[in-house]
């Protein structure tokens, strides 16, 4: 699994290229969120478009980094899901749980619109 962060204003976009499988690969993920975080970065959005295979402990570094992001006072969105990630998260009812969003752009402003309603 190869991890890339870039940023727009103040959202962190991590694409995720490669399988999510969990295991040294988990270790990186939670590393670069915990980063974010020291650095004062709490949005973030995964794009996962280029992730090949999943299996439950990908799942569980994902529900991971979204209760590290929300501890840290923000959040963790999905974007891009393929069909497989998709049915993955609705089978595991997961979906209610993570905010997911067709493309990165919806990710992004769906931060500034959560903005625009707490003014």
């Amino acid at each position: 699994m190869r991890l890339r962060a870039k940023e727009f204003d103040d959202v962190v976009v991590i694409e995720v290229k490669g399988n999510l499988m969990g295991g040294p690969d988990s270790q990186k993920f939670r590393e670069l969120l915990h980063k974010l975080l020291d650095q004062g970065k709490n949005k973030v959005v995964v794009d996962v478009k280029n992730v090949k295979f999943m299996n439950s402990a990908g799942l569980g570094t994902l529900i991971s980094g979204l209760t590290t992001m929300r501890n840290g006072g923000g959040d963790l969105k999905i974007a891009n899901p393929t069909d497989k990630i998709e049915s993955l998260l609705m089978i595991t009812r997961l979906i209610k749980v993570f905010e997911t969003y067709n493309s990165v752009e919806e990710a992004i402003e769906s931060y500034k619109k959560r903005a625009t309603k707490k003014k």
